[in-house]
């Protein structure tokens, strides 16, 4: 399947007229937003150090520009620090999107410790649609490890709840493993690098083949990766001149590391599977 990067300010983008010029004429059904948390990060072309105001009137921005080439029913998937989940509401909310679940992603090595209240071990992934409904949503079934309270195997898996504690960020240290791009010096190429297997399971969730995933703040690229070995389309858009060439580079022969085929063991017991993830795709093609 197609994937498209599109070099610019994402706000200048995500309009009707822009993708039109670039060809892209389908509507969009499935978005991920991941865009930089306002931390004070050393970014070439973006400024993480913004005002609170200024940086959330931009978030807002984009939430309405990604709902106006969004489908009926499509969905977008917002990712946040925990500390700024009634900000995302409010953002979603006044750009007219529809709140359905707020799925808490725990993560595994980057805990935050406090001396004055719990460690903060997850982000938040708001999933909300254009409209009351989604256009489609499949139900993953998935067969994590059982826990000490579970005694017996389970013959089918269970349903995806809205907390995800099976899915390991890429960290710096060793658990980054070969799937983290790094530089000639062995640095990694961007420290906020989202796992491949995250985007598998929201592209898994709220599309089928062929739909149109788009990407607004891309980064490295692997919503895109994700999407074309899930048989969708896609659009990434990088203000990044260095992160879109490293995002064309990727795409061009998917690495081994970027495959995700194994990960379909993970959802053998999903009815559907065949039809949501056709084979076929593999890496280095």
């Amino acid at each position: 399947m197609s994937a498209r990067v599109l070099r610019g300010d994402c706000l200048r983008v995500l309009n009707l007229q822009s993708f039109a010029e670039a060809g892209i004429h389908e509507e969009v059904t499935l978005t991920f937003f991941d865009p930089p948390f306002n931390q004070g990060k050393e970014y070439a072309y973006f400024n993480d150090a913004a005002a609170r105001e200024e940086y959330w009137q931009w978030v807002e921005k984009v939430c309405a520009g990604v709902l106006g080439l969004t489908v009926e029913g499509g969905a977008i998937y917002f990712m946040q620090r925990e500390k700024n989940t009634e900000e995302v509401f409010r953002c979603l909310r006044n750009t007219g999107w529809t709140l359905q679940n707020l799925i808490i992603w725990s993560k595994h090595t980057s805990a935050i410790p406090s001396p004055c209240r719990f460690g903060k071990q997850y982000q938040i992934i708001a999933f909300a649609t254009k409209g009351k409904r989604p256009r489609l949503f499949n139900r993953l079934r998935i067969d994590p490890p059982l826990v000490r309270s579970q005694k017996k195997k389970r013959a089918d898996g269970i349903f995806l709840t809205d907390c995800w504690n099976d899915i390991r960020e890429l960290t710096s240290g060793y658990f980054a493993g070969d799937e983290a791009l790094r530089k000639p010096d062995g640095q990694r190429f961007h420290e906020q690098q989202s796992p491949l297997a995250l985007l598998a399971r929201i592209i898994l969730s709220s599309s089928a083949p062929g739909d149109l995933v788009l990407d607004p703040c891309a980064g490295t690229g692997t919503t895109l990766v994700a999407a074309k070995q899930l048989g969708r389309t896609s659009v990434g858009i990088e203000v990044d001149p260095a992160n879109a060439k490293k995002i064309r580079s990727r795409l061009q022969r998917i690495r081994k590391t970027d495959s995700i085929a194994h990960l379909r063991e993970d959802y053998r017991f999903t009815p559907n599977l065949e039809s949501i993830w056709p084979t076929g795709v593999s890496a280095e093609e």
